[in-house]
């Protein structure tokens, strides 16, 4: 009797195997990357810690700053001959890894709902915008 409930159990076990794919959940449906149909992608640096980053995997920000801080703007604005006159801006593509991003706040950790669906995607970050009437 002991040989037949082990050939029960073996061949219960390997209609159980055939029927679900042997393959490895994923958390994200991307896996992190967006290299969709590349074999190898550029490598650059972090811009925070100059950790290896792969190019698609790194996040990217566009970081716009003036020249000059806001006093040293109002001393050139009242010394300038020019009523109207534009300082120019400092445009940095800042590129981070995962770890950065993350504990700079840059990206926040979401939740499995939140990262499967297109609401989840598009992020705003809080605070940092030129949004209408936040209170500041």
């Amino acid at each position: 009797s002991g040989s037949s409930t082990s050939s029960k159990l073996t061949s219960a076990l390997s209609e159980v195997v055939e029927d679900s794919p042997a393959t490895m959940p994923s958390k994200r449906r991307n896996n992190g990357r967006s290299k969709h149909g590349r074999g190898h992608t550029a490598i650059v640096r972090c811009s925070n810690c100059a950790r290896c980053v792969p190019k698609d995997k790194a996040i990217k920000r566009f970081q716009v700053r003036n020249m000059v801080d806001a006093s040293s703007q109002r001393d050139i604005r009242e010394a300038s001959v020019y009523q109207t006159f534009m300082l120019p801006k400092l445009y940095m593509k800042m590129l981070y890894c995962v770890s950065c991003a993350i504990h700079g706040r840059i990206v926040r950790v979401r939740n499995k709902v939140l990262r499967a669906s297109p609401e989840g995607r598009i992020y705003v970050r809080p605070g940092k915008g030129g949004g209408k009437g936040d209170g500041k």
